[in-house]
């Protein structure tokens, strides 16, 4: 199934969302992880963390390789750069807004 780039911002927006998600994201930043390694910092089960996995994996932030005996993941960085994408768009948008409303402020102080 092929999803629009709208249907992807949903599914990257709802996984990061979630704090436990973004740790997990800011680890692998650093290097591929087993769910054994990914689940070390955590108070909570190694299928806790699968689930947690399976919805960055749904999103296309994560993927899994195969090394022997060891699934390990990885960053996807093509997905996150999409939505850093779309809210740079806003946030230019939002600068140009700024920059016009200053623009109008210092006229009207100079009046």
């Amino acid at each position: 199934m092929v999803m629009n780039q709208p249907d992807r911002l949903d599914l990257t927006f709802a996984a990061l969302a979630d704090p436990t998600r973004r740790a997990i994201l800011a680890r692998l930043a650093n290097g591929e992880a087993t769910v054994t390694e990914l689940a070390e910092p955590f108070q909570i089960s190694q299928p806790a963390i699968s689930r947690h996995l399976k919805v960055l994996e749904r999103a296309g932030l994560v993927s899994m390789g195969v090394d022997a005996q060891r699934r390990p993941r990885r960053l996807q960085p093509a997905r996150m750069q999409e939505a850093v994408d779309w809210i740079e768009r806003y946030r230019e948008m939002f600068e140009r807004n700024y920059q016009c409303l200053d623009a109008l402020l210092e006229d009207l102080q100079g009046k």
